[in-house]
């Protein structure tokens, strides 16, 4: 279907010297543009070129019309009928069904109404639920408008209302009829959505974290053997709105001044594709049971990403530090002369931390002063952690325990990673190990 003009192009239109007549719909051609036409068309000369170089915009005509006029005039020309001249009324108005009753025409004003009503409804509803998911601007999809038109005329009994209700709507009356047609289709394609969205939710709601695309991907695949694209995940979870929550933004700070304590010998050269050659370690604040507050310390395998040590205190005091270093005794697949990186905390640069350090036979190595980027695996986990587990709701220490013991075992063995070949951290180590 040929798209409807406006008035402004109806207007421009009307001043070429080619044209005789226009309306919304159809356009009425002088006989010689007809055969001057034709002739170019038969000598080699594109359809497009030939009108634009008369003075007819592609982009107003549209791709359809010049389709369907180059088809139409070269079929009259081998017959010998173009010179026969179409015609057109002045100022013809277009209708579905000729003499309609006053009482039709009533009824058809009707549905318009309650179409459009249909159709700012189903914009607010879809706004509110998924205005942060997807842009929608003020659109809705064709589908939706078919979908409206159907329960409209289903609802009030309605005839020979389709072509108007669809012209209404801006909707091709076409695709309408496709739509109706392929509704066994559509059933089909639903309940496969359907059957899709329950996988989904069971990697979704897997120990209780909620996760994004990614990572319902690679548990899929590797605990349920089953394998979706990507694309098709996004699009479920845009369906049924099942969002996961987006980290938070937070603001950078950065000092340029540097230390005088010990050297950064990382200079951020993370991944060695070696497990226990690199450790991060680092000190963040929990808030829970409203105004108390825990610390928990961490060291990181820069390699793998596991957590291989953490402590969480009510305290800061230097035993604290102490214990999560004294933890990393337990890891066999530690190396000699690690590197063992942090800040510039107090706790790190205690003579306490660094003979530890010394005595176990680590390398330590600090970040610049306020750059949070020089230990930034070890930053990134506690933002994951933070955001995937809410440690307000835990109203004891010792529940605060629990979730954060929960959690750091479930990153280590259930939490798949993009950058570590679509593996956990445990699995990668693993991997490296074999390797």
């Amino acid at each position: 279907m040929a798209k409807l003009l406006t008035e402004a192009e109806i207007q421009v239109l009307m001043k070429n010297e080619n044209v005789v007549s226009v309306d919304e719909r159809q356009i009425i051609y002088k006989n010689e543009f007809k055969s001057f036409f034709v002739e170019q068309y038969l000598a080699g000369k594109g359809p497009t070129l030939i009108f634009e170089c008369a003075g007819l915009d592609k982009k107003i005509l549209g791709a359809k019309r010049i389709e369907k006029a180059t088809r139409r005039w070269v079929t009259a020309h081998e017959k010998g009928t173009l010179g026969v001249s179409a015609t057109l009324k002045p100022n013809q108005i277009y209708t579905d069904v000729k003499g309609i009753t006053d009482k039709e025409k009533i009824k058809r004003q009707e549905a318009k109404i309650k179409l459009l009503e249909a159709e700012v409804a189903l914009l607010k509803k879809v706004d509110e639920r998924e205005r942060m998911l997807i842009n929608l601007g003020n659109t809705i999809s064709s589908s939706a408008i078919f979908e409206l038109i159907r329960m409209i005329i289903a609802d009030n009994h309605l005839k020979n209302v389709v072509s108007y209700l669809c012209r209404s709507a801006g909707v091709s009356r076409s695709g309408y009829y496709n739509y109706i047609a392929s509704e066994d289709k559509r059933l089909k394609r639903e309940a496969a959505d359907l059957e899709s969205r329950e996988h989904i939710l069971k990697a979704f709601a897997y120990r209780g974290y909620k996760k994004g695309s990614r990572t319902i991907k690679m548990l899929l695949e590797d605990k349920h053997d089953i394998c979706y694209n990507r694309k098709k995940i996004m699009r479920i979870m845009r369906k049924y709105g099942i969002i996961c929550p987006v980290r938070r933004r937070k603001f950078k700070h950065k000092v340029t001044k540097e230390h005088r304590i010990m050297p950064d010998i990382l200079k951020r050269n993370f991944k060695q594709d070696q497990p226990g050659k690199v450790l991060l370690t680092d000190i963040s604040y929990l808030k829970y049971a409203g105004n108390q507050t825990a610390y928990i310390s961490t060291i990181l395998d820069a390699g793998t990403n596991e957590i291989v040590c953490h402590q969480v205190s009510t305290s800061l005091k230097m035993d604290f530090v102490l214990d999560t270093l004294e933890e990393l005794r337990q890891c066999e697949f530690i190396r000699d002369k690690a590197i063992i990186h942090s800040d510039q905390g107090w706790h790190y640069t205690n003579p306490s931390f660094r003979v530890r350090a010394k005595r176990m036979g680590l390398l330590q190595s600090m970040s610049r002063r306020g750059n949070c980027w020089d230990n930034a695996p070890q930053e990134s986990f506690f933002g994951h952690l933070k955001d995937e587990v809410d440690v307000s709701a835990c109203e004891s220490f010792e529940e605060l325990l629990e979730a954060i013991d929960d959690y750091i075992d479930y990153y280590n063995n259930d939490r798949y990673q993009w950058t570590l070949q679509r593996m956990t951290p445990v699995q990668y180590r693993y991997h490296l190990l074999t390797a």
